[in-house]
């Protein structure tokens, strides 16, 4: 838990619990995974149908791929602190984010994180029959990022022990890891952690190809257009000097070359001539 200084309407600095305000898509995920949890109590065959389960999933492929999406918004409803705990995090830790991002960055980042869970499991646990369940995986992402983002930020451990974030973060993870018990999906929980670290930390630009593709089509053409503008420069450059030749010995006393590119160059712009008049 933290509790933390904000400022206040006046600017001054005022203790406050939790970061404020719902963010619009926390909002939104609260709700929903709060109706799932209810839902599930009503139709418990929910978990079934709708948690990763590896061994069904790969048995059955592709038929279950919704199930890498679905299972983040379920939770154990003989658990009430596995659902309590994710959206008590996601509310504490990714509120700031999301009003940092804005929703739509923010909304992406987590689903990511969520199936990056989802794809590490599959991986490490291909024949694992249990249903996997919960948000725990795209929290652990949010956690990654509100560590790199906020490392100075103070949490007050059950509201006495002050333990900065770069140390605290870390610090539940561990004991997540050693003192959670069994039936724990750490894969989930590593695999929404990594994509997290490797959203905030690596330059994801040279993943956009066909930007710099589109980029580098733009420069051959500008670069095109620019060789044709100096050709016609140089030309009407030529053609000048030629004219005032003419003015000075006469056309009949300029020489061969320069009477066949005065021909070639008056073919050329008849035939431009005669383009734009049909396209116009």
């Amino acid at each position: 838990m933290r509790y933390y200084q904000t400022s206040g309407p006046s600017g001054g600095r005022r203790a406050g619990f939790g970061p404020g305000a719902l963010s619009p898509f926390i909002k939104w995920m609260l709700i929903i995974n709060g109706g799932i949890y209810v839902l599930q109590y009503i139709f418990p065959a929910m978990t079934y149908h709708l948690g990763l389960t590896p061994a069904r999933f790969f048995a059955e492929f592709p038929n279950l791929l919704y199930s890498v999406f679905t299972y983040m918004f379920l939770h154990s409803t003989g658990q009430f602190f596995h659902i309590l705990f994710n959206m008590f995090a996601l509310w504490m830790f990714g509120t700031e984010i999301e009003f940092t991002w804005g929703s739509r960055k923010f909304a992406r980042f987590y689903i990511f994180c969520g199936l990056a869970g989802a794809i590490l499991t599959l991986i490490v646990y291909p024949s694992q029959m249990a249903p996997m369940i919960g948000a725990s995986g795209a929290i652990y992402g949010l956690l990654i990022a509100y560590w790199l983002m906020f490392p100075s930020r103070q949490l007050y451990i059950y509201f006495v022990l002050p333990v900065k974030v770069k140390w605290a973060i870390p610090g539940f993870m561990l004991l997540g890891f050693f003192f959670s018990g069994g039936n724990v999906a750490h894969m989930a929980h590593l695999g929404g952690a990594i994509f997290g670290l490797a959203y905030m930390k690596l330059d994801w630009r040279w993943l956009s190809f066909g930007k710099k593709l589109k980029n580098l089509r733009y420069k051959r053409q500008e670069a095109k257009l620019e060789k044709r503008r100096q050709n016609a420069v140089d030309v009407m450059k030529r053609i000048d000097s030629i004219l005032d030749k003419i003015n000075e010995v006469g056309l009949e006393n300029i020489s061969k070359a320069d009477r066949k590119f005065l021909e070639e160059a008056s073919s050329e712009l008849s035939q431009r001539g005669d383009k734009s008049g049909k396209n116009s």
